[in-house]
């Protein structure tokens, strides 16, 4: 076997109650003054205010850049650069889903990279030369795993794309996993983000490069997301506390094997239309993995056991592959996903745009079966009409 690598957080604290180790971090390694890195929202909603009390009883200072947006592009990023040089921080904490994890990590390494600065250089496997600046990652949605991957996504509002960013650099020292900061969650948005964690468990798994070690964490992962989601979504504690450490799971794997052709379609549907990330890869997901069936060998019956399909070890290959598909698109029937592109506003005369957007994502290049153009078109207008074609 060629040689593999795993790259994960040297710290991370999971369970109900963890943030409170968060003072305990900042003082052992010596940090001085952080920035934190958020969104307006959730400075309104209390979360950050829990948090920053927390620092306050500790006496850590820090300052606040709250103007994080969903897809967050290159004019955040530098704002939050400029925020940090401000502050004259020495380290970050990200609070919020994907969009702050994935700011913290570009400001984090243009301050230490300055070569890097304009944003877009950092797309793809930047050759950067010095790690991160100190990031201590705290999400608060379960779906992205940002806290504990190398990637970051940035939208490119001018030339109206996104660009995924892969870079040993970028990972969070330290990650905190406190469900407690996910329970305000709306069911529409851990629906969406639960999705968003399948999803990364499922295309980790059948990617070119899964190995071993990533399969049993992407199984698990699948295992727990199936038996947790729906009761999350409906306020289900325990299972929101399951869905917090399945999605970091999957992160654990994906993030060091990469994904596949659903991720390499959704990122132009977010950078066209703001559609939630989570939403856009659940739409897909069924299409996509139906798709690819003929070049995931069993793989597809480990995920529908793992998805509690009943006796599919009596089944055929090709009736344990539609179980598999059937399992997915059932989970997102119950939590509530949109059905269809068309239900969240994709337009059909933007597919061209859409699918050479997509051919060029740095994820479509995992995908068990290479694709074309003309794949790609046509599964964009299979998840726009939700009719096979």
């Amino acid at each position: 076997m060629m040689s593999k690598r795993m790259i994960l957080n040297e710290t991370s604290w999971f369970g109900r109650g963890a943030i409170k180790n968060l003072t305990h971090e900042i003082k052992r390694r010596g940090y001085k003054k952080a920035l934190i890195v958020t969104d307006s929202g959730l400075v309104r909603c209390g979360i950050v205010n829990s948090i920053t009390a927390l620092l306050d009883a500790e006496k850590c200072t820090y300052a606040i850049y709250d103007e994080v947006v969903p897809n967050p592009g290159i004019v955040e990023v530098k704002r939050g650069v400029q925020a940090f040089k401000n502050a004259e921080a020495d380290y970050l904490i990200a609070i919020g889903g994907g969009s702050p994890q994935d700011t913290s990590k570009a400001i984090g390494i243009i301050i230490n990279n300055p070569e890097f600065a304009d944003v877009r250089s950092l797309e793809g496997c930047a050759d950067t030369k010095h790690p991160s600046i100190p990031i201590i990652a705290i999400p608060t949605t379960a779906g992205t795993a940002a806290e504990v991957t190398i990637n970051y996504v940035i939208t490119d509002d001018e030339k109206q794309r996104k660009f995924v960013c892969v870079d040993p650099h970028d990972i969070p020292l330290v990650a905190i996993i406190d469900a407690n900061l996910m329970d305000a969650m709306p069911p529409a948005l851990k629906a969406a983000t639960g999705m968003d964690a399948l999803t990364h468990a499922i295309e980790g798994y059948i990617t070119l490069g899964a190995w071993t070690l990533t399969d049993a964490l992407h199984l698990k992962a699948i295992e727990i997301i199936g038996s947790a989601l729906r009761g999350s979504v409906t306020g289900d504690p325990q299972s929101g506390e399951d869905m917090a450490l399945a999605q970091y799971i999957a992160g654990m794997g994906f993030s060091n094997v990469g994904l596949g052709l659903v991720h390499g379609m959704a990122h132009p549907l977010g950078a066209l239309y703001s559609t939630p990330h989570g939403v856009a890869n659940a739409i897909l997901l069924p299409w996509v993995m139906e798709w690819n069936a003929q070049y995931t060998g069993e793989k597809y019956r480990d995920i529908a056991k793992a998805l509690g399909v009943s006796h599919v070890e009596s089944l055929s290959i090709e009736e344990a592959r539609k179980a598999a598909v059937a399992a997915v698109r059932q989970l997102s029937i119950d939590t509530r996903i949109p059905k269809t592109l068309a239900d969240v506003g994709m337009k059909l005369e933007d597919i061209p745009f859409l699918a050479q957007a997509a051919l060029d994502d740095v994820c479509t290049g995992g995908n068990p079966r290479l694709a074309t153009l003309e794949d790609i078109t046509q599964l964009y207008q299979q998840a726009y009409s939700g009719l096979l074609s």
